[in-house]
């Protein structure tokens, strides 16, 4: 099964604030949740996370808004590492270039990104072929002098009623 890295992208994106003081479970609508397992230490601690549609819905556009604090500088060469499971199975591993990723999702913060706080907002369409499945998405994100920057840990149900009826089971 391909999975375009478009999403992952987005999701990553959405992940860019995501660092907090402390392990943090964020319960939302129907069908996805993510906890943020951030340090105190780490470059992003965030504000909010929101998608909309909520719960999100196969081949459908998917807005991602973040709101978090930078409290480094972001240099270029900071990079994530993602991986995609379903289930025990690891469907996605792949390390993305932050700031080469920020540019081509042509997304308003650009490293260098300064000391601040921001709101990042991105769309994209996630794939009709989304199979009825809960799978977690796993981003670790690190500055250029691999420093922690961000971590968390998503959890997405596409098995749940809202998803069904959306796709008109």
């Amino acid at each position: 099964m391909h999975i375009p890295t478009l999403p992952l992208a987005a999701l990553f994106l959405a992940s860019l604030a995501a660092a907090t003081r402390q392990q943090h479970l964020s319960t939302t609508n129907a069908g996805w949740q993510y906890v943020d397992c951030g340090l105190e230490t780490d470059a992003f601690h965030l504000k909010s996370l929101t998608v909309s549609p909520d719960p999100p819905v196969p081949g459908k556009n998917l807005t991602v808004t973040v709101t978090g604090d930078v409290l480094q500088p972001i240099q270029d060469g900071a990079y994530a590492d993602i991986t995609v499971k379903l289930g025990l199975i690891k469907l996605i591993q792949k390390t993305f270039d932050v700031c080469e990723e920020a540019r081509n999702a042509n997304v308003s913060v650009r490293c260098p990104v300064a000391k601040g706080t921001y709101e990042v907002k991105h769309t994209v369409k996630l794939p009709n072929e989304i199979p009825r499945a809960k799978f977690t998405v796993a981003v670790r994100g690190y500055t250029a002098d691999d420093g922690d920057m961000v971590c968390l840990d998503l959890f997405i149900d596409f098995m749940k009623g809202p998803f069904l009826k959306a796709v008109g089971f």
